[in-house]
This record gives structure tokens, sequence and C-alpha cells, in this order.
């Protein structure tokens, strides 16, 4: 209003002589500037509904979004003004977009994490990240609340920090207790050099329905279209002959992985791959090994996963440690002992499905695999007797049954201990 009364008392001032419409022409500009603001604002809020259209792992989803849910002004970063926008969103018309999302997570069996991914896409064609961050993060949290799940945010130092309940072994990422629960920071990635476990646990805005835990678990891959992926050569050499594999491989995977925090040894280790990965080396491995007695076939398995990579300590290739799943180890130029051992691991379950241990020591993790008689240095767990199967490359070439010598009176701790289901057969014997 002033700058109108500013343009009022000038145009009072100017010299009779001056053309009607040359002393009226500041305040058409400045009607027309406050017509165009207004229009921008009603297009992006409150009269307009449009629909949203994107690929995601394989499927097209279309969702219409209702204006009654469009935030219009940036995000404010406090908890009154979340809890607003909470209450003015949850008034609107969001059911068919939590609903279509939810479906679809029952169609196509995705496990949590695959969910969230979807979640992320979602909230970037409502909101998009570069646009406003702190809104785009709100429809996240919204979505996953609206989904069951116990979802969290807080405000921290001028950040907006997103957490969920999960009561998985996960590390690698920021975590805080509240309420006798441990919620794991989605977003953290978002704020790289941020000391987010000093955030403090008092002003964290949640729902009360929403109760779910989430889960890092990855048990069942995307089904992806074939044409995204792309070949990659692999060789190494096993008793004097060289053995090459043209392995199909899609970024996309990776990407799933890219914020993938550290899991158990137990959820590692059981990350499958994707269809198109899995036909374009199971099968190939499996008929190479099945004229080999047994033990032979593993040893040809150690043998591949030892030397068809580069090896790399994660320190060194990320500058931290990073956990690769089997595909992410097969995608990667450079990978280290526990990326070999969680394929090895793989490879043994697929083709022969053993009993297999994983041995954890300071620096190192290896693998020891329970055959009808053991070989080399014994390894007893739960009664049973385990030989040694190094994936990684060492200073000495180790058989089976063979450990490195700079392991042998170190103490070490098994994290995980794979048993076939009862009355499964060995696919190659």
């Amino acid at each position: 209003m002033s700058l109108l009364k500013i343009n009022i008392v000038n145009l009072g001032k100017a010299k009779a002589d001056v053309p009607e419409f040359l002393r009226m022409a500041p305040l058409i500009k400045l009607y027309g500037t406050l017509f165009l603001f207004f229009s921008l604002a009603t297009s992006y809020g409150q009269e307009s509904n449009y629909n949203i259209s994107f690929e995601f792992y394989n499927h097209t989803y279309n969702l219409a979004v209702d204006s009654s849910i469009m935030i219009t002004r940036s995000v404010e970063l406090s908890e009154q003004h979340i809890k607003a926008y909470y209450k003015s969103v949850n008034q609107g018309k969001y059911n068919n977009i939590v609903d279509t999302l939810l479906v679809n997570k029952e169609k196509y069996l995705l496990n949590d994490w695959l969910y969230y991914q979807l979640v992320r896409k979602t909230a970037e064609q409502i909101s998009p990240k570069k646009q406003n961050y702190e809104r785009y993060t709100f429809y996240k949290w919204f979505l996953m609340v609206k989904s069951g799940y116990d979802a969290r945010l807080t405000i921290s130092d001028g950040r907006i920090i997103f957490y969920v309940f999960n009561d998985e072994d996960i590390s690698d990422i920021p975590f805080l207790m509240f309420e006798n629960k441990k919620f794991m920071c989605l977003n953290y990635h978002d704020y790289a050099h941020a000391d987010l476990n000093k955030v403090p646990p008092l002003d964290m805005i949640g729902i009360p329905e929403a109760k779910k835990s989430f889960s890092y678990k990855v048990t069942r891959m995307p089904d992806f279209k074939p044409e995204p992926y792309q070949e990659k050569l692999l060789t190494f050499k096993y008793r004097q002959k060289t053995y090459h594999f043209n392995i199909k491989l899609n970024t996309a995977v990776e990407n799933i992985f890219t914020n993938y925090p550290g899991v158990a040894f137990e959820n590692y280790f059981n990350i499958p791959l994707s269809k198109e990965t899995y036909s374009s080396i199971i099968p190939a491995l499996k008929k190479n090994v099945s004229k080999m007695k047994q033990k032979k076939g593993i040893d040809y398995l150690m043998c591949f996963t030892r030397y068809a990579f580069l090896y790399e300590d994660d320190e060194a290739n990320y500058g931290k440690e990073k956990r690769l799943s089997p595909e992410g180890t097969l995608f990667s130029e450079y990978s280290d002992c526990d990326d070999r051992a969680a394929l090895f691991f793989y490879l043994v379950k697929e083709i022969y499905d053993l009993p297999v241990i994983a041995l954890l020591y300071p620096t190192h993790i290896t693998i020891a695999i329970q055959f009808e008689k053991p070989i080399g240095q014994p390894i007893l767990y739960n009664g049973h007797i385990y030989s040694v199967c190094e994936p990684t490359p060492q200073a000495e070439n180790l058989s089976i049954g063979q450990l490195a010598s700079k392991y042998k009176h170190i103490p070490y701790q098994v994290v995980y201990a794979y048993e076939p289901k009862k009355g499964l057969l060995s696919t190659i014997k």
C-alpha cells in the first residue's frame, strides 16, 4: 500500500502538460505487477489441480495432485508452522496419492527401503527438492506417516531433519533415542558436514496414529526393463584357463543403494541380484562348476571372487566404510573384503546352498563353509566344523581350509550363520 500511495502522490505533483496515459503509466505497471503476482500464486495454489506422471522401477505412476494439499509458501522451520502445514494438508485430498503408493507397494512387493525411494520420487514431483528443500522434506514425511510409519521431524540449527523408527542393527548414519525408541536419520546425506548426532530429541514432530517401524531389509529387487542394462566383461584365470563373463548391469540398481546404510550382516549378505544380472552370471557359473566336484567348484567360486575384481580399501575408494551389495560388487571397479564376502556367500548359497558362517576380525571379514569332510584348520561353531574359504586376495595363495597367517592368532566373531532349509538339497553335488 505504501508504494501505491507514493505513486499517487507523485502523479498529483506531475505537470499538467504531461499526457494522461503517461501520467497513469506507473500505476498501470504496478497494477499489472500485482495482477501477475497474484495470478502466479493462485495458479500454484488454491485453484489449481494437476497430474504428475513418472517412471519408477519399470512402472509408470499417474497421480492427481489436488490444490488442497499444496503449500504455496516457503516452509518456515518451527514446530508451530510444521504442525500448521500438517493440519492444512491433512484436511486436503491426499488419500488417492497415499492409496496408490500403498497398493503398488503390495503389488510389486516393495521392501520399506524401496518404498521410501518411491515416496521420495513422489515428493519430488509434488515439490521439487531444488526448488524448496524444506517443503520437499515435509511432503516426504507426510507421505511416510500417512503410510503408517512412525516418522519424525526435528528442527535444529536452521535444518529440517527427518527420522524414522527402526529397531534393527544399523550403522554409519546418525540416530537418536526418543521415548525409548531408536530413530534413524533418513536425510543425513543432505547435511554431509553437520553433526546430526547432536540434535536434541525434545522437539520431534510425529503423528500418534503412525506407529509402524521401518526396515532396511532388501529381500527382493525390482523387475527392471532389460533395455537399460549394459554388459560388463569380467575375466579371471583358474588353473591355467581364462574365463570370460558378460554380466548385465543397470545403474538404477546402484542408485538404490547410494545412501543405503550399514545393515546387519544377515541383511547385508542376503540382498539379492536383480533378475537380468542374475540371469547373466549365475547360470554361467553353474555351468562352469557342473562337472567339478563340490570342493573344486567352491574353490572356483572363491578364486572368481578374489581375482575377477580389483581390490581397494573403502577408505581409499570412498573416503569411508561402504558395504556393497553383491550386485554392487559386480558393478564396481574396486571392492574390499566385506564386499567380496557378501558376493561369495551369495554365490555359494545360490549354487550349492551349504551351511556358511562369516568370521569378523578387527580389520577383516572372511567366510567358512561346512563340508561333509572338513579341510585344513578347523573352525568350530555350534558343534559343527567349518573350513575357511578366503574370497579376498591375500599375500599368500590360500587354498580351502587355510587362513592368512596374520589372522591365525587374532580372535574373531561369528557375525552371521546361514543354515539351508531342511530338506533342501544342494543344486550341485
